[in-house]
């Protein structure tokens, strides 16, 4: 990519910036794998917005950057290259955007201020038990009870639910004869709310990421209701849009991918190295290649966003094929620590571990990551559900 004058001083703006303000312990923990903490992504969320660059995204009167897509390019690439880790999504990306966008005055006045500064967690009540990709089978309801709502039913897979202050929601409003779409409705619903419990699910890579979430009678007021009562399947598809936009993750791609192929180097195979194995060289240069047309996809797609348009049904494209490359340099990752990313010693991501490393330094976290993010082609919406967006708006099939 050929850059202006101005974006290249941006670029080092931003360089400087990290240089400066990127806390060390937090980088040195992203560099050795360690899982961040709530209180690491608050603290530099919290530096992004004193500095007015939290929200990308944003548009300015609600404390956006004002960014053109190459900027945003631009700081994707640069917080890659520093280990800096992204924003999280729930409140920044994905919540704000409905509020702005769908939500009342005060609404926007209430919530937007502290999702800015992080001075408040959001996480995501969309999945539940038996309706996951198929948001329209969902059982959660909430009936009305004068100025409230009465919910009751499960949430699942909710992501860092035991850390949130606030969750958002979809619910039945509807009775059993209105359209499924039609008797779903969009609520905010304060964690600490009586009634609202949080249970955690321990994955496969043994650490707990996500939760369910109960509402047993959970009373919450109409005004935090999103728009019109039954019209939150269609608040929830914009949001879905914003969510896989930012789930390619090219930035992020090629920073492993450098990585992996320097770890390669090192790495014996034969009577030289995996970086000079023809297979393997094969298997980089492919993923590199659709890495490169991915990158251009999500430039266009953040062309169209900076003009003040929701990302549209392109945005299952960046989902299906981000999704997918972050995988295959998964599987690459395995193929680099061999057996040694077999052994699993949870006591090796604690800053704090003397021990002795099973292997190189970089294999302990390999077959975690691995198990872990099989789930990127399920969350935000399956691939198969991506690819029946593609055939019927993008396609007209």
């Amino acid at each position: 990519m050929n850059l202006t004058h101005e974006e290249q001083a941006f670029r080092e703006e931003v360089r400087n910036f990290l240089e400066e303000n990127f806390p060390k312990d937090i980088q040195q923990k992203a560099r050795n794998h360690i899982p961040l903490s709530k209180d690491d992504h608050v603290r530099w969320q919290k530096i992004l917005f004193e500095k007015g660059w939290a929200a990308e995204n944003w548009p300015l009167e609600y404390g956006g950057t004002g960014w053109t897509h190459v900027q945003k390019h631009i700081f994707a690439e640069e917080c890659a290259q520093a280990y800096a880790p992204e924003v999280i999504a729930f409140g920044m990306r994905m919540v704000a955007p409905v509020i702005f966008t769908f939500g009342n005055e005060e609404q926007k006045k209430r919530f937007l201020p502290d999702i800015l500064a992080s001075n408040v967690w959001w996480c995501q009540g969309y999945s539940e038990p038996n309706a996951g990709s198929d948001l329209a089978s969902l059982k959660t309801t909430a009936t009305r009870d004068g100025d409230d709502y009465i919910v009751n039913g499960t949430k699942s897979w909710t992501t860092l639910g035991h850390w949130a202050d606030w969750i958002f929601c979809l619910v039945k409003t509807g009775g059993p004869d209105t359209k499924a779409q039609e008797s779903i409705s969009f609520l905010l619903i304060d964690m600490q709310t009586p009634g609202v419990t949080v249970s955690p699910i321990i994955t496969l890579d043994g650490r707990r990421e996500v939760n369910e979430v109960h509402f047993d009678n959970v009373r919450v007021p109409v005004v935090n209701r999103i728009g019109d009562e039954g019209k939150g399947w269609t608040y929830a598809k914009e949001l879905l849009t914003h969510e896989r936009t930012g789930i390619a993750r090219v930035a992020h791609s090629k920073v492993r991918l450098r990585d992996l192929k320097k770890l390669a180097r090192s790495t014996p195979s034969g009577d030289g190295t995996l970086a000079e194995d023809p297979i393997f060289r094969h298997k980089v240069a492919d993923i590199e290649l659709d890495l490169l047309a991915l990158e251009y996809t999500e430039l266009r797609t953040l062309a169209a966003v900076s003009t003040g348009k929701a990302p549209g049904p392109e945005s299952s494209i960046l989902k299906i094929k981000g999704s997918g490359i972050g995988q295959l340099i998964d599987e690459l990752y395995l193929e680099v620590a061999g057996h040694h990313a077999l052994p699993f010693v949870p006591e090796q991501f604690d800053m704090a571990f003397c021990g002795d490393f099973v292997g190189p330094w970089y294999a302990a976290d390999t077959a975690p990551h691995y198990f872990n993010y099989r789930k990127t082609t399920i969350y935000g919406g399956s691939n198969e559900i991506q690819k029946n967006i593609i055939s019927k708006f993008v396609l007209g099939l």
